[in-house]
């Protein structure tokens, strides 16, 4: 399973729809199984500032193999994961919103979302995880 360009806009489509829905204007980035960004939107208003921030969650998601929101803890003060976020030249997000997709529990590609809160960019983002499951079924 490689995550095309035409997976990619179909789930760039998928999280734009939820996004709209929620009322939010948000950045969204998918990559594949290397981190290399596949497709990425920039919705009208979005923070520009968010821009890195969802490739760099995306990315994230799949350099550390789960969800960014995984981080979050482990990377607090006295966390197990404290300062995590300042490795990788900074590219380790520890924001929700990063999101790993998953075929034959193996990682293929990620999702980022950057724009709202993290619950916000997390339930943006699982709109995609959802289509790409479904997509992932109808396969097989």
């Amino acid at each position: 399973m490689v995550v095309s360009l035409g997976m990619a806009k179909v789930l760039l489509e998928a999280s734009e729809k939820k996004a709209r829905e929620m009322g939010l204007s948000e950045n969204i980035a998918i990559v594949d199984v290397g981190g290399n960004l596949k497709g990425f939107i920039r919705m009208d208003n979005a923070k520009f500032g968010g821009i890195e921030i969802a490739i760099d969650k995306a990315w994230t998601s799949v350099a550390m193999q789960m969800p960014t929101s995984n981080l979050a803890n482990a990377a607090q003060p006295g966390g197990p994961s404290y300062g995590i976020n300042t490795t990788n030249q900074g590219r380790i997000v520890v924001l929700g919103g990063g999101v790993p997709l998953v075929h034959n529990q193996k990682i293929v590609g990620g999702i980022g979302v950057s724009g709202a809160t993290s619950a916000q960019d997390i339930e943006v983002a699982n709109a995609a995880v959802s289509v790409f499951e479904a997509m992932v079924q109808r396969q097989h």
